[in-house]
């Protein structure tokens, strides 16, 4: 079964082997619009894990402010945010074939020029294709809480996974993060707080109110209807310390 499935779907997650992952390979179905989006459209949109560092010039054609999201899940937030600001180019990241396909068949069918997408692990990506100080913005939506207290391991905000990511963005750069569970949000608040170089920018050293080129999902606005609340972390990169920052030595 397995066999003939993948002769008639060739298109794979690509990661590299890990002892502990943020996320779980469902064998989710793919329709087959959303197969034919590969055949059509893959091409077009898609990045490979193994061709190394991206090069942003070679495949958007300009120099622009970039984005990259990991986990955008059936893809609408993200399409609908590469359209609202054309003049950035934007990467998603995703593990799971059907959300894919669903977004590469929306960009292509609408035109989309300023998006591309790995389907791919995140940190095989982040480590191996995103070069240091290229991110304008870094968006982590609603990712996985792993809500028992055995599986916190699990979550992929980690003060290493922080770090990596303070690398890949630029001195000024915005990390944006938002969950609809307190606890992780206070989890990512912790980690967020006592990472270097940066810096929350909320006046009141808490969440924010949701950034307008954020989209409010219809799942987001049912659990608000429920009383659910919603934590939206914005956090900006700092500059490195300089060597007249450090402290000075026996010799100075």
């Amino acid at each position: 079964m397995q066999e003939a499935f993948a002769e008639v779907f060739p298109y794979r997650t690509e990661y590299k082997k890990k002892s502990i992952r943020s996320y779980v390979m469902r064998a989710g179905r793919i329709t087959e619009g959303q197969r034919r989006a590969f055949d059509t459209y893959w091409s077009q949109y898609g990045l490979s894990l193994f061709d190394g560092p991206l090069n942003v010039r070679a495949v958007f054609g300009r120099e622009a402010p970039l984005v990259l999201e990991i986990g955008f899940g059936m893809g609408d937030s993200l399409l609908a945010m590469a359209q609202a600001e054309p003049e950035k180019d934007f990467i998603g990241i995703e593990v799971h074939p059907p959300g894919v396909g669903r977004l590469i068949n929306n960009a292509g069918k609408t035109g989309v020029k300023n998006l591309r997408v790995y389907m791919a692990d995140a940190l095989d990506v982040l480590n191996d294709c995103i070069r240091n100080g290229s991110l304008d913005r870094f968006q982590l939506y609603f990712p996985d809480p792993w809500h028992k207290k055995k599986h916190h391991k699990r979550r992929i905000v980690q003060p290493e996974f922080v770090q990596l990511i303070c690398s890949k963005l630029k001195t000024g750069g915005q990390l944006h993060m938002a969950t609809d569970w307190q606890s992780y949000a206070e989890h990512m608040q912790a980690v967020l707080q006592a990472a270097h170089p940066l810096t929350n920018t909320a006046a009141g050293g808490g969440p924010v109110e949701r950034p307008a080129w954020r989209p409010q999902t219809k799942f987001e606005r049912r659990g608000q209807r429920l009383g659910h609340g919603v934590w939206d972390l914005l956090y900006r990169r700092l500059p490195d310390a300089t060597p007249a920052q450090r402290k000075p030595s026996e010799h100075d």
